[in-house]
């Protein structure tokens, strides 16, 4: 039973870095394409 409770613990905070980590990364990747279209 505490093992189910870890791996819940452990889903959550996967979903909670991912919902937070992906729009981090995509505006990061968009300002990084325009930096490269302005100086190119």
């Amino acid at each position: 039973m505490e093992n189910g409770r870890t791996f819940g613990k452990t889903l959550l905070l996967l979903a909670f870095w991912t919902y937070v980590l992906i729009p981090l990364g995509a505006g990061i990747w968009s300002t990084l394409g325009k930096a490269m279209t302005l100086f190119s």
